[in-house]
């Protein structure tokens, strides 16, 4: 009798052990820092573990890029400088010149900059659509179209595009399906089961969690899609370094607890926002019936309008004691800004432009009722 194919272990036992065995020189059971560059060979073209250049692999990155397959149940995953250089890095390996892509609507701004003023010169055409219109989408869809880039939920109005239909509507035109998985983090959300072909993150964010490291990451369960990333990602060489890669890792193995605190207090601050009478609306998918599909719980990040235009948001911002006036997300501490100025500044003007009456809140960890008496005490 066959035996049982084992149990694939629970998430915060990946996060913690998976691609991470304990050194087999010293029996350390953090993976070491390989702060090198180089590697000694044994003679002419005989490499010890497969090391030449720590551009093509490195043993902390390879840690990293191993564990974060595993969250996202995938087979290979890749590590890079930042978030933006991961999907360069995967859209010049998946389409060419010529090619079109459909992204969100509402999509970050970093990534409009991208397409809008990088790839588009690079001979790259592209479609913004709001992704919840499974109608529009296909609308947008043409002959040429090699790529849906999703982000759900998306940066800064927290919208939910169901990931499934749209892996079955770029299957079926012959595209591929890439999803940022950024603000729900593979402990949320894992879009690869769903039928996405690609995940990216910016590891800056949640899967770092402590605002001291800045990093991308793209993991696939695809081999060929696998094996032209890899060849991208040494030929361009965006790749994060060995100490970046290491903070990752270390902050990785708290995920699971830290996303459980920034839901806790993230569903609590919503719970104030929407009672209150200076905010106008709140983007929080709770009440999405996909988001509840697709997600185990819904984040730490929250947005919301005000009712004194953006005169009121830009003095909310700037009247908090706890929340720090930042750019960036998904660390332990909670962060306030004004997308339509800092984060979003980039897509001003465009179709993509955000309400300038928006807040964003990167919800933390501290205590929730310090976090609550300061929104209350900015927003009198």
């Amino acid at each position: 009798m066959a035996d049982e194919q084992a149990p694939r272990p629970g998430f915060e036992t990946l996060a913690i052990h998976a691609a991470q065995d304990a050194d087999p020189v010293t029996g350390a059971v953090i993976t070491p820092l390989y702060l090198t560059s180089t590697y000694a060979q044994d003679a002419v073209g005989e490499l010890r573990d497969r090391y030449d250049y720590s551009r093509s692999g490195n043993p902390t990155r390879d840690a990293l890029e191993g564990c974060l397959a595993a969250l996202e149940g995938g087979r290979r995953g890749f590590a890079f400088a930042s978030g933006l250089a991961a999907e360069d890095t995967a859209i010049r390996a998946l389409c060419q010149p010529g090619d079109h892509v459909v992204i969100p609507g509402d999509a970050y701004g970093g990534t409009y900059r991208l397409f809008a003023r990088v790839l588009e010169r690079w001979g790259l055409q592209f479609t913004t659509v709001d992704q919840r219109d499974l109608g529009a989408v296909r609308a947008a869809v043409r002959d040429d179209t090699r790529l849906i880039w999703c982000e759900t939920p998306t940066n800064p109005l927290l919208a939910v595009a169901d990931i499934e239909a749209l892996a079955r509507l770029a299957h079926s035109a012959g595209a591929l399906l890439a999803v940022d998985n950024t603000f729900a983090s593979p402990y949320l959300q894992q879009p690869l089961a769903r039928g996405a072909d690609l995940v990216m993150h910016s590891t800056t964010k949640y899967l770092g969690g402590h605002s001291d490291v800045v990093g991308g990451a793209l993991v696939v369960t695809d081999d060929d899609l696998a094996d032209r990333l890899a060849f991208h990602q040494n030929s361009m060489g965006a790749v994060a370094g060995a100490f970046d890669a290491w903070l990752v890792l270390r902050g990785v193995k708290t995920l699971a607890v830290r996303m459980d605190r920034h839901c806790d207090n993230a569903e609590r601050i919503v719970a104030m926002l929407r009672a209150h009478d200076t905010v106008t609306q709140v983007f929080y998918p709770d009440s999405d019936p996909i988001a509840a599909k697709q997600m185990s719980r819904f984040g730490g990040m929250v947005s919301f309008r005000v009712a004194a235009g953006e005169t009121g948001a830009r003095r909310v911002c700037a009247s908090t004691r706890v929340f720090t006036l930042a750019e960036s997300l998904g660390g332990v501490e909670s962060l306030i800004e004004h997308p339509a100025a800092m984060t979003h500044g980039s897509v001003a003007g465009t179709e993509l432009e955000v309400p300038p009456d928006l807040v964003r809140l990167s919800v933390g960890i501290e205590s929730c009722r310090d976090l609550v008496a300061d929104l209350e005490q900015a927003l009198a």
